[in-house]
C-alpha cells in the first residue's frame, strides 16, 4: 500500500527543506539494514546529521522540483545516483566525524541462504559443540574432523565462501551450528556531495600532509610546464629568477671587465682556488683546512 497524498506532501516538504538547509550529503547504500538498525543510526547521528530514505521516484521528483525553482543548481548530479536501495545522509558538520559514526553502526548478521558473501568466510579450526552423530554432515562438506572428548573438532581452517559467492543451504546450516555470524551490515557510503562537488568516499582518508604533498607535486609539474613553454606564472617565478642568476654568473665568469658582488666568489674560485679557500674556507668541511694549517709549520721546522 502506497503513501497517502498527505504523507507524500510531508515527505516532499521535508526533503526540500533538507536540500535547502544542508550543503553536504553522503550517498549511502542500505542493503540488509533493518528498521531497528536505522533507528539506532538516527539516534547516533542526532545533532550531527539527518538520514533520509524513500522511494527513488519520490526522491527524483523532489530534486527535479527543486531544480525547476533553482535552475543550474549542482544538485542535478544527484539524479543519476538515485539507483537501487540508496538514501541520503545530510550534514553541515565534519565529514570525517559523520563518516566514522556511520561506519561504527554495523550489526553482525548470520549467513542467510541466497545472500551474496561480501567478504571471504573462513571456518577456524578447533572444537565445536556438535556431537559425533553429526560427522556425516561435515564429511558431506569435505571438512576434515576428529572426535575429541565426545565432541567434533575441525582439524584445519576451511575456506567456506569467497566474495561474490552465494550462500548455499549447507553453508548456512554449518555456520548456524557453529554459531558464526560472518557478515555485518550497515549503511555503506558510496559517494560524497560537498557544496557542488561529488567525490569518492576514499578522498576522506587523505590527511593534510597527503594533500600538501600532492599540492607540491602539482605545483612542481605546473612550474615545469610553464618553463618549458616560456609562459611566466607565479609558480615558475622562483625558477626563472634562479636561472637568470645562473646566466648572469656565467657571463660574469667569462667576462674580465664585468662582475657583480654575488659573482665575485665564483670568479675567485676559478681564477685562484687558494685565495678562495683562504677567504671563504676550504670546500668540503672543517677537517681539511685545519690539517693543512698544521702541516705548514711542521715543514718550516724541518727546513731549519
Amino acid at each position: 500500500m502506497g503513501l497517502s497524498r498527505e504523507r507524500k506532501q510531508e515527505y516532499f516538504e521535508k526533503m526540500e527543506e533538507l536540500l535547502e538547509t544542508y550543503a553536504k550529503i553522503f550517498i549511502v547504500s542500505c542493503d540488509n539494514v533493518g528498521s531497528k538498525q536505522f533507528q539506532q543510526i538516527r539516534i547516533a547521528l542526532r545533532g550531527q546529521a539527518v538520514v533520509l530514505m524513500g522511494k527513488n521516484t519520490m526522491m527524483r521528483k523532489v530534486i527535479n522540483q527543486y531544480l525547476a525553482k533553482n535552475p543550474g543548481h549542482p544538485y542535478e548530479v544527484l539524479l543519476e545516483r538515485i539507483r537501487g536501495n540508496v538514501g541520503f545522509v545530510f550534514t553541515n558538520g565534519d565529514l570525517g566525524a559523520v563518516r566514522q559514526c556511520i561506519e561504527e553502526n554495523r550489526v553482525p548478521a548470520p549467513a542467510r541462504v541466497g545472500a551474496v558473501a561480501p567478504i571471504p568466510v573462513v571456518v577456524p579450526p578447533g572444537p565445536t559443540d556438535c556431537d559425533p552423530g553429526q560427522t556425516n554432515f561435515f564429511q558431506t562438506l569435505q571438512i576434515a574432523t576428529k572426535i575429541v572428548k565426545g565432541k567434533i573438532e575441525i582439524v584445519s581452517a576451511v575456506n567456506l565462501l569467497e566474495p561474490g559467492q552465494r550462500v548455499g543451504n549447507s553453508e548456512a546450516v554449518l555456520l548456524e551450528k557453529l554459531g558464526i555470524k560472518p557478515f555485518d551490515y550497515g549503511l555503506v557510503i558510496t559517494e560524497v556531495y560537498d557544496n557542488g562537488s561529488i567525490f569518492d568516499v576514499k578522498v576522506l582518508d587523505l590527511s593534510e600532509d597527503d594533500l600538501a604533498i600532492k599540492f607540491a607535486t602539482a605545483m612542481a609539474t605546473f612550474a615545469s610546464l610553464s618553463l618549458g613553454i616560456g609562459y611566466p606564472t607565479l609558480a615558475a617565478v622562483p625558477h626563472s629568477v634562479a636561472n637568470a642568476y645562473k646566466a648572469l654568473v656565467a657571463v660574469a665568469v667569462e667576462c674580465d671587465t664585468f662582475s657583480f658582488e654575488k659573482a665575485d666568489p665564483f670568479k675567485l674560485a676559478l681564477s685562484d682556488p687558494e685565495a678562495f679557500a683562504a677567504k671563504y674556507g676550504a670546500v668540503g668541511g672543517g677537517g681539511g683546512g685545519g690539517a693543512a694549517a698544521e702541516a705548514a709549520p711542521a715543514e718550516e721546522k724541518k727546513e731549519e
